[in-house]
């Protein structure tokens, strides 16, 4: 994101923050997290196979002792 608010500002002449500027491009429906194309590299069977064999493992939620809960107003059930 830095990157492109120095070439606004080459360009343009205009400072914004990274703040200001990531609100400018998501009005125009820009987002610097999705590429316009697959990388040429991309393996999809090897993708498939991760998603398979890894992902589940990473996914499975943490195990804690007892249910709780973030909220200080809706206590978890027992």
């Amino acid at each position: 994101m830095a990157r492109i608010a120095e070439i606004v500002r080459r360009r343009f002449g205009v400072e914004y923050t990274l703040a200001g500027l990531d609100l400018l491009l998501h009005r125009i429906g820009w987002s610097v997290q999705v590429p316009s194309r697959k990388a040429t590299e991309r393996d999809e069977a090897k993708i498939a196979a991760w998603k398979d064999e890894q992902w589940p493992v990473i996914k499975r939620g943490r195990r804690t002792w007892a249910p709780g809960s973030a909220s200080r107003t809706k206590p978890a059930r027992a």
